[in-house]
């Protein structure tokens, strides 16, 4: 059956809340980037963090990760509780608690707390963002306007980690660390306020709560995202590690088998069955492995090799925002006549090409060279993936599933990235340790007393000098051999699994978008 003929069977009524659908999608679009940016806009703030809270390095990382991981673990639930309980209503309240929970990270006294607030975001994010995604359904018609929602929402979702640099840099030089969190709440309150004016309620489904599954799957995916973190510094025989990952996958198994009995599942697998579903959800999942590794290693090489400052560092990122919107903008116009396969297939070619490209950064590499071509190829091709990628995502799928199936793509490009991130984290480390011993001899030899004295100390590198600058490009250009193979594995399957055609599109694809 074509993707157009499903659509048309579960095709939501017109919009009452007035004509400004400009407004409405303005609303959701701002809501998907707090929450996008959110993953990002602290990483520029991390090291004011860690000296304000007194954050080992290794603890450092939680920053990121307690916040990320609930995000990508509770997705699942949070688009069906916006099935079962009306989206708008569920979108509101994951917005407040969004707010909430930025107010206590900005008020943070200790680590204990800032972690807490991070993974309470992530909750937060976790109820709002699927919600956001499956409202554009609610309360656009299909066709050209949906298309063009779909085409606002991608290119904010695609531009989201770069803005988030952006704003961090900008937060932190000009303020400090804790308005990368309270800049959140007004934003917040706002949308909060909007949504009731102009955003359409979705009908209320029956339905239970599949906790079992929710809980299994978050706690698999902390498993294996914690396996990998340890096995970079403990190695991969390390009692932990193995335990992590054993759990991680018992979890996983459990979590499958959960959703088979259940009635209600999170997750129904029936949306697997889907060649094209299930392809363009592999893409993302090996595609956002990839982007995660580029705002975290990108940012480092641009801070500690370049030497830039936080709000040059954010600037430095504002190509690939703009090479993600034009892209995915494109593809909004032209897929309804050339398909989605073309665009899927020559976006992974260009993400290849800019993350082998990454594979050859060294301390001689400049901004253009190092970082400005590669990115910029890499984001292009990600801008061309998004809007067809999140068209077939809910092509097909019943209205009361619709928070499911949006939920399922949201939380593979999260599990993708935090995974992702945690593998080239492995790979970094022990490339580093490696780079580190050959140039251990000639730090000895020609090292400074006092740079010596710090190395004795620390068994690091003094920052900023050039033994540690060759052992950071190196560990990163290896990181990248496996974007590579992210990257071609996603390419493959748009190649051989996509079989979507210009006509399973909703015809009438509109050109441009409009707020």
């Amino acid at each position: 059956m074509a993707i157009s003929d499903m659509l048309s069977k579960s095709a939501p009524p017109r919009a009452s809340r007035g004509q400004h659908k400009g407004i409405a999608l303005t609303v959701i679009a701002a809501t998907q980037l707090m929450v996008v940016l959110d993953a990002t806009i602290v990483n520029i703030a991390l090291p004011h963090i860690q000296d304000a809270l007194k954050f080992s390095t290794t603890n450092l990382s939680w920053v990121i990760n307690a916040y990320t991981l609930t995000f990508g673990g509770l997705l699942l639930l949070g688009g069906r509780a916006g099935d079962i309980l009306g989206r708008r209503r569920v979108f509101i309240a994951g917005v407040l608690l969004f707010g909430l929970a930025s107010l206590l990270g900005g008020f943070a006294e200790n680590g204990t707390m800032l972690l807490a607030s991070r993974a309470l975001q992530g909750i937060g994010g976790a109820i709002c963002s699927p919600t956001a995604f499956a409202l554009i359904a609610t309360n656009f018609e299909e066709g050209p306007e949906r298309n063009r929602a779909f085409g606002v929402f991608s290119a904010v979702a695609g531009s989201g980690a770069a803005i988030g640099l952006l704003a961090g840099g900008v937060l932190t030089e000009y303020l400090n660390w804790r308005w990368v969190f309270f800049v959140n709440v007004p934003i917040a309150i706002l949308i909060a306020v909007a949504a009731p004016m102009y955003i359409n309620e979705s009908e209320r489904q029956e339905g239970t709560f599949d906790l079992p599954g929710a809980l299994t799957s978050t706690l698999g995916l902390v498993s294996l995202v914690y396996g990998f973190i340890h096995a970079a510094s403990d190695g991969w025989s390390s009692t932990v590690t193995l335990v992590s990952f054993a759990a991680g996958v018992l979890l996983l198994a459990g979590f499958v088998v959960i959703e088979r009995r259940t009635a209600q599942p999170i997750t129904p697998l029936h949306l697997f069955r889907d060649r094209n579903r299930t392809g363009g959800l592999i893409m993302m999942l090996c595609l956002a492995a990839a982007m995660f590794g580029i705002f975290f290693y990108v940012t480092l090489f641009v801070q500690r090799v370049l030497g830039y400052s936080p709000l040059k560092a954010g600037v430095a990122f504002l190509p690939i925002s703009v090479a993600i919107i034009i892209a995915a903008q494109l593809a909004s116009v032209f897929q309804a006549r050339l398909g989605p396969k073309p665009f899927m297939a020559g976006g992974a070619v260009l993400v290849t090409a800019g993350l082998a490209w990454l594979t050859q950064t060294n301390t001689d590499s400049s901004y253009v060279t190092g970082v400005l071509g590669p990115t910029v190829t890499f984001g292009f091709g990600m801008g061309l993936i998004f809007v067809p990628v999140m068209l077939i995502a809910v092509a097909g799928v019943a209205d009361n599933e619709t928070g499911a199936a949006s939920g399922l793509l949201n939380s593979v490009q999260q599990i993708g990235g935090s995974l992702g991130l945690s593998i080239l984290t492995t790979v970094f480390a022990n490339a580093a340790v490696s780079e580190g011993k050959s140039q251990a001899a000639d730090f000895m030899q020609n090292a400074p007393a006092e740079a010596k004295a710090h190395f004795q100390q620390t068994g690091q590198f003094p920052p900023g000098s050039t033994w540690a600058n060759e052992v950071l490009a190196y560990g990163i250009s290896q990181a990248f051999i496996v974007g590579v193979v992210f990257a071609a594995v996603a390419l493959l399957v748009s190649i051989f699994v996509i079989k979507a055609k210009a006509s399973d599109l909703p015809t009438g694809s509109g050109a441009g978008v409009a707020l």
